[in-house]
């Protein structure tokens, strides 16, 4: 495992993060709210890795960080037009949105399931690392299941160790909490997990949709 300090609010990322992603590495860098545990997201051995090091239950779906609208849409079979409003809203920023997952999805991403939750993180970094790769990233948070969500490098160097080929040290995330997880596959919308965008918020920017 190797540490490499940048700077969270650029968009040069590290050439070596940029390698081992593309050769199936997985590689922890900081964002808005907490260290997310990234790979490829089509890369089914990468993905792999991180279920096995982060000891989650096979059936849980990991959620993707997305640099922009094409990248979304890579992963989501179709965008509803509430989907697209939440994002003209909430993006960048602290907001999951599920949506039906594209097909060639693997199914350790998806949990086995045909739903993909993602979000364009407010980390310049982050969305440097997945447009310097050129694709969506694996966004779940760096910690073994059950454990706390790291908010600092040395609280994923500390638990997951050689699980991680590379940590990017951007210090301290500035939201340090989750964020809301809200699935529109469902009529009415279902808040997943709660966070740090309110359902009430969600509830009026997908009324203004209804509306027109």
């Amino acid at each position: 495992m190797q540490i490499i300090g940048i700077d969270p609010e650029t968009a040069d990322v590290p050439l070596r993060a940029v390698r081992v992603l593309l050769a199936g590495g997985v590689v922890a860098f900081p964002t808005d709210t907490y260290y997310a545990l990234g790979a490829v997201v089509w890369n089914s051995e990468a993905v792999a890795r991180i279920v096995a090091a982060k000891r989650r239950p096979a059936r849980d779906p990991l959620s993707a960080l997305v640099a922009d609208r094409d990248q979304w849409r890579a992963v989501a079979a179709s965008l509803p037009d509430g989907a697209l409003r939440l994002a003209d809203r909430f993006w960048p920023g602290a907001l999951t949105i599920v949506c039906r997952a594209a097909p060639h999805l693997p199914p350790a991403l998806t949990g086995g399931g045909g739903t993909i939750g993602a979000r364009q993180p407010r980390s310049a970094a982050a969305m440097a690392l997945c447009r310097a790769v050129g694709a969506p990233l694996t966004g779940t948070s760096a910690n073994t299941h059950g454990r706390p969500a790291p908010i600092t490098a040395v609280e994923v160097a500390l638990d997951l160790g050689s699980a991680v080929d590379l940590i990017l040290d951007g210090g301290r995330c500035p939201v340090a909490q989750p964020s809301t997880v809200v699935d529109l596959t469902e009529t009415p919308f279902r808040i997943v997990r709660a966070g740090v965008v309110s359902a009430d918020a969600i509830r009026e920017a997908l009324d203004a949709v209804a509306a027109g």
